[in-house]
């Protein structure tokens, strides 16, 4: 995926991840992932023993005060279950890959032939894990949640000292839901001036679509959303998802903005070319001005259309004389003129 990103496009991944249990309901997700127009899904991939001890627990608006290691422990998803889902992915025409938390899991992941690797929030801060994926070569996208600016750069610096210069740094807030004073979308910028060589994401824990979109129009060269079918199903990551047509509108708007961006090239375009003709004005006579005559202010004034001497020579045609008869509301034209 990472040959894909660009600033030209946004690259948007619908992360389902932590949103199905079996694999009808991965189907069912990633069938309408397809349908939205998403470049990417993507997976969380964990095991209870070995991300969470028994004494964690959650404390969030969209969980409530729940043990992590037993939420872990039912959404865990088998090895044979990660093929089979990434297999499908891959049939539906999306890019996939996960967010390993243990180095067992990035192994996992690499068996299946995973091309990038997600690093959550949580592991921003882990060195070790860093470094280890880091030297897999696989470009890596990381979660800046919960970090200082400080922070990331140490995580960029670990990852770089492995020789891996494919990263991806999110702006993140790690808020479950994140509400609108909390998004802060110019750390986008500011990341995008402390990194100027990396691409800058934004992953998305809002409750609607705004964020998302205005990230895109900030230059965020990847969007990452949480996804789902239902709002209300049973989960902490739904509430904060999108549905399909949610999706759908995120990535159909996103995608009118790139074409909106333009080049940047300031010029007359499309009907502006024939509207500047048209719409635009030109020195007209405002009354019979006979051949000989002085051109005045009192025999000239500005009306459309814009097919003769631009208002703008207004001051160098002043005291020129009419080498013709030019009748009134008639435009003055260059050859009019001496």
């Amino acid at each position: 995926m990472y040959e894909k990103l660009g600033k030209d496009r946004c690259y948007i991944i619908a992360e389902i991840g932590g949103n199905f249990l079996h694999y009808e309901e991965a189907v069912a997700l990633i069938d309408a992932a397809a349908y939205s127009g998403v470049d990417c899904v993507k997976m969380q991939t964990f095991k209870a023993d070995t991300i969470s001890t028994r004494s964690a627990y959650f404390d969030m608006e969209s969980t409530g005060k729940i043990s992590q290691y037993d939420y872990f422990k039912k959404y865990e998803i088998s090895e044979e279950l990660h093929r089979k889902v990434f297999a499908y992915a891959t049939e539906k025409g999306l890019d996939w890959f996960s967010t390993p938390s243990h180095p067992e899991d990035a192994d996992m992941l690499e068996r299946l032939g995973i091309r990038a690797f997600k690093l959550g929030a949580d592991d921003a801060t882990n060195i070790p894990l860093l470094r280890y994926i880091a030297k897999k070569k696989l470009p890596i996208l990381i979660s800046s949640g919960m970090c200082t600016m400080q922070e990331v750069r140490e995580a960029v610096d670990v990852i770089l000292g492995e020789g891996n210069d494919k990263i991806v740094i999110f702006h993140t807030v790690s808020a479950y839901p994140c509400y609108s004073e909390y998004v802060n979308l110019n750390v986008i910028l500011s990341l995008q001036k402390e990194f100027p060589d990396l691409f800058i994401g934004y992953s998305d824990h809002t409750l609607t679509t705004a964020a998302a979109i205005a990230a895109a129009s900030m230059g965020a060269a990847v969007v990452e959303r949480h996804f789902t079918l239902d709002k209300y199903a049973e989960g902490p990551d739904h509430k904060i998802s999108s549905t399909p047509e949610e999706m759908k509108y995120i990535v159909d708007t996103i995608r009118e903005i790139e074409i909106m961006r333009g080049t940047g090239l300031k010029r007359p375009v499309g009907p502006e070319v024939l509207n500047r003709i048209n719409n635009r004005k030109s020195i007209t006579a405002i009354k019979d001005i006979k051949q000989g005559t002085m051109i005045t202010c009192e025999n000239i004034d500005v009306k459309r259309p814009g097919t003769g001497i631009s208002p703008q020579y207004m001051e160098q045609i002043i005291g020129k004389r009419a080498t013709r008869n030019i009748a009134i509301d008639e435009l003055v034209l260059w050859s009019d003129i001496e």
